[in-house]
This record gives structure tokens, C-alpha cells and sequence, in this order.
């Protein structure tokens, strides 16, 4: 069984506030499965590099694309040839499931 895709699988749920963010167990658990994803305090991030910048803005469009349809979003730093992806849920202050839901779904866009 592969855990990303179990993740990719899954669809965020609204989060207005009102609940704890994940525990440091729950959370390591999850990156875990997801490969190149690091933990920064309230946030897991990655950066993804590209072949050229066209390449890379797509990839941020793709992304613009599962963040429509979660509704969940991620902050993004863009480079000439690379893209940094780093999610935390704001509501909350840390971690959330809709993070990890995410990052499993942008890790999907690069499977060929």
C-alpha cells in the first residue's frame, strides 16, 4: 500500500478554526510519506526544480489547479527554475490533514 497515494486520494475538509492542530507523532507519520517534503515549524515545504522556467510556471498553474478544487492553498515561491511549495493551515496555526492531502496531490503532478 502506498501511503501518497492513499493521501492523494483522500479531499480536504473545511477548517474554520475550532480544532488542535496535528500532533508532532501524527505529523511526522504522515511526511514520512511523502518523499522531499520537510517540516518548517507550522509548515511542510519542498522545492521542486525544473529544466527552465516555462516548465516551472506550468507547474505552478498545476498547482493553482488542486488548490481551486481542495480549496486549500498553499504559499509558493517562484524561481527561475525552481518552485517552492510550503502548506500550513492558518486557521489553526499548524498542521492539518488538508496539508498532507495536498502535498500528496502536487506530488502526483510529477508522476509520469
Amino acid at each position: 500500500m502506498n501511503d501518497t497515494c492513499d493521501l492523494a486520494g483522500k479531499r480536504c475538509r473545511p477548517c474554520e478554526g475550532g480544532i488542535p492542530p496535528l500532533d508532532d507523532g501524527a505529523a511526522s507519520d504522515l511526511l514520512a510519506t511523502l518523499p522531499g517534503w520537510t517540516r518548517d515549524g507550522p509548515r511542510i515545504a519542498k522545492t521542486y526544480p525544473f529544466a527552465n522556467h516555462y516548465e516551472a510556471m506550468a507547474f505552478v498553474n498545476a498547482v493553482a489547479w488542486v488548490s481551486h478544487c481542495e480549496d486549500h492553498h498553499p504559499d509558493l515561491a517562484v524561481g527561475y527554475r525552481d518552485v517552492r511549495v510550503s502548506y500550513t493551515t492558518h486557521a489553526i496555526g499548524g498542521l492539518s490533514d488538508n496539508d498532507f492531502i495536498c502535498a500528496a496531490k502536487i506530488e502526483k503532478l510529477l508522476v509520469l
